[in-house]
Formats: C-alpha cells, sequence, structure tokens
C-alpha cells in the first residue's frame, strides 16, 4: 500500500492530530485541565491512526476521501472546541463540540457504508 498524491493529505493531516493528541495529553498531565485536554487528547490520538488508514485506503474504499476530510473536521471541532475552553474560557462556537461528535459519528457511518460497498473498477 502507497501514499498517494491524491490522499497525502490526510497522512499529513494525521501526522499533525497525531502530535497535537500527544502535546494535549502532557499538558492535561503537567498542566491542568484534566476534564478538558485529556478528552481532546483521546480524539486527537483515536482518529490520527483512522486517518492514516483512509490515506492508504485510496480508492479500495468508496467515499474515504470524503470519510477522511469529515474525520478531519470532526476532530478538529471537537478537540479544539475543547481546548479553546481550556485556554480561552468559551468555545469556538456555540455546539462546537457536539457538531464535531456528530460529523465524527458520520464519518465513521460513511466508512462503514463505503467498505461495504464494491469499489470503483
Amino acid at each position: 500500500m502507497a501514499i498517494t498524491r491524491d490522499n497525502r493529505w490526510a497522512a499529513m493531516a494525521a501526522g499533525l492530530i497525531g502530535a497535537a493528541g500527544v502535546g494535549l495529553a502532557a499538558a492535561a498531565i503537567h498542566a491542568g485541565g484534566d476534564a478538558l485536554l485529556r478528552p481532546a487528547s483521546t480524539i486527537c490520538l483515536a482518529h490520527a491512526p483512522a486517518l492514516i488508514a483512509l490515506s492508504l485506503a485510496g480508492d479500495r474504499i468508496r467515499f474515504s476521501g470524503l470519510a477522511a476530510l469529515a474525520m478531519l473536521v470532526g476532530t478538529l471541532l471537537f478537540s479544539g472546541d475543547l481546548v479553546s475552553r481550556h485556554v480561552l474560557g468559551t468555545g469556538l462556537f456555540p455546539m462546537a463540540a457536539p457538531t464535531g461528535g456528530m460529523t465524527l459519528i458520520a464519518s465513521w457511518l460513511l466508512l462503514a457504508v463505503g467498505a461495504a460497498m464494491r469499489p470503483r473498477p
């Protein structure tokens, strides 16, 4: 399996989100903020490997690019809102974390549907 130019962005996003997840975990432990930073870290660290897998899947799984994009947006909204609440004392916008969470759920369902379908010829 190789990462192609078409889906390399998902692997790059996975690297950044994975790094953010580790940084957030360290911040939760050393700088406090366990209630907000720990779940933000968990979401990042759970979805970074999924983004790598989607970048490798390419055309073998239908909708893999759309699922990866939704996963990226959902992670950024969910984790970003929690980090914003910790650092700034206010969220990104009303309902940002729930919107991100619902987007993440939708991305996983989209992945399941795409995997159940036959790949494009």
